[in-house]
């Protein structure tokens, strides 16, 4: 397997990549509005500055632009990762 496929984990709302015998993931959570609330990002120490935590979160707007919905960007490696790639803005949510 790819070290860098990402895996959509629904049952426990993350993706994630398997590294090595570790994971980076991005978590999240489903709010009231139905907007992905993504919440935390973990690369492993060894695995930094590969562009990992980049790749778990283009992949989780790609989920949410195919699901028709908004997102909130509540971890910092989202909110940055939107500043560099403006396109995903209009996805984000108001509130």
């Amino acid at each position: 397997m790819d070290k860098t496929e990402v895996i959509h984990d629904e049952d426990d709302n993350r993706f994630y990549m398997r590294l090595d015998g570790e994971e980076a993931e991005l978590t999240y959570s489903i709010t009231e509005n139905q907007e992905m609330d993504l919440d935390y990002t973990f690369v492993p120490e060894d695995h930094r500055n590969q562009g990992l935590a980049d790749k778990l979160v283009k992949a989780a707007l790609e989920h949410v632009i195919d699901r028709n919905m908004k997102f909130v960007a509540s971890c910092p490696v989202v909110e940055a990762y939107v500043k560099r790639h403006p396109a995903f803005k209009e996805y984000m949510s108001e509130a």
